[in-house]
């Protein structure tokens, strides 16, 4: 997918279609806006991505697995904490107000980046009037309502993620590494 003059009608061209097609899309945008210089609308395309309506079974995961490691290194690699909003708030009131279809999966993804954002940036203040879940509770979540392995895939990520810290990086550097699968 062609990067040039890429925005968010690439997304709306889709509908309501949130296939295969519409994961790869979602991943290449967030891509593209981490090169502009957009590390928050990245992680948005990014979970854009995550939210896809997958079963496992499309081709495209073989070689762009879900984008837990992509995220996380964009947490890792973002110069500093201004972002458009906070992360650890966003994941953790999705996770508590989403409604609706694949309403499970869907919090439980929220969930998990919720954990690495956690992990990254330990300092960003998460809303004290919410519950939290444990790492055991994500993780349960996903294996009951993911994909195969999707668990795996998370606390691979989550495990990597204990030993990054917040540092300086180009903004040149490319995610689409981290979203091909290891």
């Amino acid at each position: 997918m062609a990067n040039e003059a890429m925005d968010y009608r690439v997304l709306e061209g889709f509908g309501s279609r949130r296939d295969g097609d519409f994961f790869h899309a979602a991943l290449c945008y967030g891509q593209h806006l981490w090169c502009c210089g957009h590390a928050g609308r990245a992680l948005l395309a990014l979970t854009r991505a995550l939210y896809a309506e997958l079963d496992g079974t499309e081709e495209i995961l073989k070689e762009h697995p879900l984008p837990y490691r992509a995220m996380s290194w964009i947490l890792q690699h973002h110069s500093s904490d201004d972002f458009p909003g906070n992360p650890r708030l966003s994941y953790q009131h999705q996770a508590m107000r989403i409604r609706g279809h694949r309403k499970e999966i869907r919090q439980a993804r929220a969930w998990a980046v919720w954990a690495l954002v956690c992990q990254i940036r330990p300092h960003l203040p998460g809303d004290a009037t919410m519950k939290e879940l444990s790492l055991e509770e994500i993780a349960a979540s996903l294996e009951t309502f993911g994909l195969p392995q999707e668990h795996q895939l998370w606390r691979s990520c989550l495990d990597a993620s204990s030993s990054m810290r917040v540092g300086l990086s180009s903004k040149s550097s490319s995610i689409m590494t981290m979203l091909h699968s290891p």
